[in-house]
């Protein structure tokens, strides 16, 4: 039982042999078999006494050698902490490791893994059970039930890690029991995000279970899942990185077949891979949108992102899911624009502008703002980007005096550049999704007013733990907003100007 899981895992990939002995060190002559702890902070004592001398604090799933029993102790070695001492029986649960306890075990497991707040408990079951089975047991479905459970306790650990409030009594609990999952193996990635620490299992174990051919597909999708967390991928990769580990995602994604998961399931998959694709979307346009070859690899990214997202199932998407439809809805409005061609830019006549675009330093893209009389060796207006321009959704107003741009500068969140004629020349104002540290989010230009003084903008964003949806009436004179509302009916501008086909195109109004 002091074999780390990693060891065992590599045993029980080869499937040549059973789980060798001399992956564990052998017990002494006087061992009694193993005892899992079962409770946190049970006291490992000097003498079987309450009021002896404590000599360790113990966490749930560590396990010790029993070597004898006194009045109501056991007479235990802790291999970790290389000590022994007297614990309560009442505070560990003894295991043989052989073949004939792994079923008992295999069902303490299995209640254990819909008990939240168990997982090094868990953690500490799931190894035993993998080291008392025999290896036929653990390539068949048992073993596609332990590698599941053992996946989704180690996920939800780093998930309750995750939000722990730092100093707070949970907070240490939640140390403890990481420290006993690392010592079976199992494995974790820290990050820090907004000035919080981001923890995420490393999925040796649903890697596994998603190679084996007896894994169903409702395993399949949790691991599946448990992989594909946007929150867990390395925020300081490099792009070229980054797009490798999305089309990695992409593809684990696809191992899972939907047809026959329950409604939530197969809709938390579609969400996914919805959000999996509309990144691939972002990734591929960034290489360079005006080549048409990149631009078909876009569009094709993000018609897939669309379709996934279509059919999700609202009637079947339980509260807890609301935020993740959300998100993926946001991801995918981002890059819808890769689905509308970019027209060939046609100068009109007289001051009416329009928009050219032109690489710029390595990495980005320029855009123009030019008219009959001024044109691109001396625009009226130029301002560079390392984001995607979506030239598709160059929008002039109808008295030629504001453009509506969207620039996408990250996954998952895309800004609308208003260029506006003022009496000292044109100028570019940014209005992003919103007032927060970019997240999620998507901020879109829907009508203009007539008049010259007002457009019509809807935003979604996603920052600081809040979601909101809003439709705006800005003026453009300082881009403020004059009304807005979360209900797009409230507003008699947007009802009779809103852009019949932004309209027909948009994911705001799902």
């Amino acid at each position: 039982m002091n074999a780390t899981l990693a060891t065992l895992l590599a045993a029980v990939a080869s499937a040549a042999v059973t789980v060798a002995a001399e992956a564990a060190p052998q017990p002494s002559p006087s061992a009694q078999g193993s005892a899992i702890v079962v409770q946190d902070q049970a006291s490992l004592r000097a003498v079987p006494r309450d009021g002896a001398q404590q000599q360790a604090s113990l966490w749930q799933g560590e396990v010790l050698e029993v070597r004898g029993e006194r009045l109501d102790y056991l007479q235990v070695w802790d291999h970790k902490r290389e000590r022994g001492g007297f614990i309560r029986a009442s505070d560990v649960r003894r295991v043989a490791l052989t073949e004939a306890e792994g079923p008992a075990l295999l069902a303490v497991m299995r209640f254990v893994q819909e008990t939240p707040g168990a997982e090094a408990l868990g953690i500490g079951l799931t190894a035993a059970y993998l080291q008392a089975a025999p290896a036929k047991a653990l390539a068949g479905v048992e073993g596609a039930q332990a590698f599941d459970a053992l996946g989704t306790f180690a996920d939800r650990l780093a998930r309750r890690a995750s939000v722990a409030v730092p100093g707070k009594a949970s907070g240490a609990t939640l140390s403890a029991h990481l420290d006993v999952a690392n010592g079976y193996g199992m494995r974790f990635a820290t990050y820090e995000v907004e000035g919080r620490m981001q923890v995420c299992y490393e999925g040796e174990a649903f890697r596994r279970l998603l190679a084996m051919p007896v894994a169903d597909a409702e395993q399949r999708a949790r691991a599946a899942l448990a992989l594909t967390r946007p929150e867990c991928i390395n925020p300081d990769l490099p792009a070229h990185e980054r797009a490798k580990v999305t089309t990695w995602q992409a593809d684990v994604l696809e191992r899972v077949d939907v047809t026959n998961l329950p409604g939530y399931l197969r809709n938390r998959v579609q969400m996914r891979r919805a959000s999996v694709w509309g990144a691939s979307a972002f990734q591929q346009a960034r290489k360079n949108a005006a080549d048409p070859a990149v631009a078909a690899a876009a569009a094709a990214a993000a018609a897939r992102a669309l379709t996934e997202l279509s059919g999700v199932s609202k009637a079947e998407l339980p509260d807890e899911d609301q935020a993740a439809y959300n998100d993926a809805a946001m991801r995918v409005s981002a890059v819808r624009w890769a689905l509308v061609p970019a027209a060939a830019p046609v100068l009109a006549s007289g001051t009416r502008p329009t928009l050219l675009t032109e690489p710029g330093a390595p990495g980005e893209t320029c855009v123009l703002l030019v008219d009959a009389q001024h044109g691109a060796q001396a625009p009226l207006l130029r301002r560079c980007t390392y984001g995607v321009v979506w030239a598709a959704s160059a929008s002039t107003n109808r008295e030629g005096t504001a453009v509506a741009l969207a620039v996408q500068p990250m996954e998952g969140w895309r800004e609308l550049w208003v260029l506006r004629k003022t009496e000292g020349g044109w100028l570019a104002d940014v209005l992003p999704p919103a007032a927060t540290t970019p997240e999620t989010g998507v901020a879109e230009w829907a009508g203009w007013v007539p008049g010259g003084q007002q457009m019509l903008v809807a935003r979604e964003a996603r920052g600081q733990g809040r979601y909101r949806k809003s439709f705006e009436v800005v003026r453009l004179d300082g881009l403020t907003t004059e009304r807005v509302t979360g209900d797009v009916t409230a507003l008699p501008l947007f009802q009779r100007w809103q852009d019949p086909a932004w309209k027909r195109q948009t994911l705001s109004l799902r």
